[in-house]
């Protein structure tokens, strides 16, 4: 358990917390600038991509605070299916925003990584857009680095941006 001014315990997620997966993910979606999904989705919209992670080896990994779910990260295939790709995961994560700033998505990663480990996974990415200067921080202080770039991509609230690919091998 990792520990902060609240005591939070990391878990792996079965299909009861999807609704609340996909609320915390919602809520960044209307903030704009933590993802390339510009309107709320649903759970039967993300159902394809909630059953790969029943998967052991690319779970969604929660973090708790007295029962409640407050962020969650996942591990994902890298173009699944292609053999020469599958030590590679993309990682991903979000925190309620009522939350934010307490270490957890620290906490989050750490597991997640250790997770990868455990499962044979040797290399991790994760794509983000350039303005979402917090994840870069919090990515760069784990050690990954910009292994990519590409500019002007996306439409954020009127705004054009691009989107980096932060990796790591672990």
């Amino acid at each position: 358990m990792f520990t902060s001014k609240h005591k939070y315990k990391i878990r792996t997620a079965t299909e009861n917390d999807w609704e609340r997966i996909i609320e915390i993910y919602n809520q960044a979606i209307l903030e704009g600038g933590k993802t390339a999904d510009t309107e709320p989705v649903s759970v039967e919209e993300r159902k394809d991509w909630l059953l790969l992670h029943l998967n052991k080896r690319y779970p969604i990994l929660l973090a708790e605070i007295n029962s409640q779910i407050v962020g969650w990260c996942s591990l994902s295939p890298h173009r699944p299916g292609r053999k020469a790709l599958e030590k590679t995961a993309e990682i991903s994560y979000y925190v309620d925003s009522n939350f934010r700033r307490q270490g957890i998505a620290s906490a989050l990663i750490t597991s997640a990584i250790e997770t990868a480990k455990q499962n044979g996974i040797t290399n991790l990415f994760s794509i983000l857009l350039d303005i979402n200067k917090h994840s870069i921080t919090i990515l760069e202080n784990f050690g990954f680095e910009k292994w990519g770039y590409l500019p002007n991509i996306a439409e954020i609230n009127g705004k054009t941006c691009g989107q980096f690919v932060y990796g790591k091998s672990v």
